[in-house]
């Protein structure tokens, strides 16, 4: 790329976007698990987007489906049907949800989703206050925000907004000391993601589900990040042999085209009715169409099972490094959904690995996530496991 250009780029970015996204890498290019810079530099890419380019980027078959809709019907609102709607709910609900199926934009839009609908089922009954998760992570808007339970997200932006209760993640007691005639729900992700990559305890899963039927309360899980295929299976909850009542996704649905989704089970699907709830761009035909092309690609070709095999290499490999290199501490999560709990913020590991060619995250403070293509290749898994080695013993975490 033309150095000028560049700048010019950089100066348009400083001007005119929110400095909420500053300048950063510069990335021009994508296919499969790699990303290429400005001057055509690779990256071998395990931060998918935030975990969305499940199907790697520009996934041949959602790249089709999305070019074959342009052409033919890309918006109509949601005063009218379209074709991939409906065929879309119905995959969705196939795949061990039944129920119905609201399509929005995003992941903070399905998750506000879930919160109204667990307000309005409980409203003749006196119940609008859900109980939710520390160190959870539900969205940027405010109701969304004020269900998070990082404190940091919401510093600034007081007052949260009401009905809310934080307890500890994979701690029963505290869930049933906060139930009162109020409680209309507890909220959680089956995985933590922004707080740590912190999979949930089977059994306290399993008893969280009881407590809630017991209770008449409602489970609704947050699966924008943990779900679509992340954890080895298509939704995250049945790895954990339990279902919800709700269920959020976003982020990989679409595998980089914006598209949020939330499925009530059959028994809740009247709670909602002709508008109480809508979205203008929510469920359009070019975001369904993509969509689509993800599930009938992670149905044909064993996407899931490569997730489990994949993970399974990633976690051996990188369990190994637990003593080997004193900045490594824990390695846990599930499937290709991998955090590294690390001696020191994440935050001065990234910049390292980034320089060896490998792009990562951070979750909480001190955790590097892992979160790969589900269709990464034993190559592309050795590749990664020979960078993370590379820089945990360098100099500059070994001092």
């Amino acid at each position: 790329m033309d150095p000028s250009y560049y700048d010019e780029l950089v100066a348009l970015q400083k001007q005119y976007v929110m400095s909420t996204n500053p300048p950063n890498l510069l990335l021009v290019k994508g296919q499969g698990s790699y990303v290429w810079d400005r001057d055509d530099r690779r990256y071998l890419d395990f931060s998918m987007g935030i975990s969305v380019s499940n199907l790697g980027h520009c996934h041949p078959a959602v790249a089709a489906a999305v070019k074959q809709q342009v052409d033919k019907l890309m918006h109509v609102s949601n005063l009218y049907m379209n074709e991939n709607q409906p065929r879309l709910a119905a995959a969705l609900c196939r795949h061990g949800m039944d129920g119905k199926v609201f399509f929005g934009n995003s992941g903070a839009e399905a998750n506000e989703g879930l919160i109204k609908f667990a307000r309005r089922w409980g409203f003749e009954q006196g119940k609008y206050e859900i109980i939710a998760m520390e160190d959870s992570f539900h969205g940027r808007t405010l109701a969304t925000l004020a269900a998070t339970g990082r404190a940091k997200y919401r510093h600034g932006f007081s007052p949260d907004m009401p009905g809310f209760t934080f307890v500890p993640y994979n701690n029963l007691d505290a869930i049933k000391k906060a139930i009162n005639s109020h409680t209309a729900a507890v909220m959680m992700e089956p995985v933590q993601g922004e707080g740590g990559i912190i999979p949930a305890d089977p059994d306290y899963l399993r008893q969280v589900r009881e407590l809630c039927t017991e209770k008449n309360i409602l489970l609704l899980f947050d699966e924008v990040q943990c779900g679509m295929g992340r954890t080895g299976n298509f939704y995250a909850w049945q790895g954990y042999g339990i279902q919800p009542d709700a269920l959020s996704m976003a982020k990989a649905l679409g595998n980089g085209f914006p598209i949020g989704a939330f499925i009530v089970g059959r028994k809740y699907a009247e709670v909602l009715q002709p508008g109480m709830h809508a979205s203008t761009f929510g469920g359009s035909p070019l975001a369904c169409a993509a969509a689509l092309a993800v599930i009938e690609y992670i149905d044909s070709h064993k996407v899931l099972q490569n997730c489990s095999e994949q993970g399974a290499y990633l976690m051996e490999k990188l369990t190994a490094m637990i003593g080997k290199y004193p900045v490594v501490k824990v390695v846990r999560g599930r499937g290709l959904m991998l955090g590294v709990v690390l001696d020191r913020p994440a935050a001065q590991v990234l910049p390292l690995l980034r320089e060896k060619g490998l792009l990562a995250l951070s979750a909480g403070e001190t955790v590097l996530r892992l979160m790969p293509a589900l269709t990464l290749t034993r190559q592309e898994a050795d590749e990664a496991v020979a960078i993370i080695d590379q820089v945990f013993k360098s100099p500059a975490l070994t001092k």
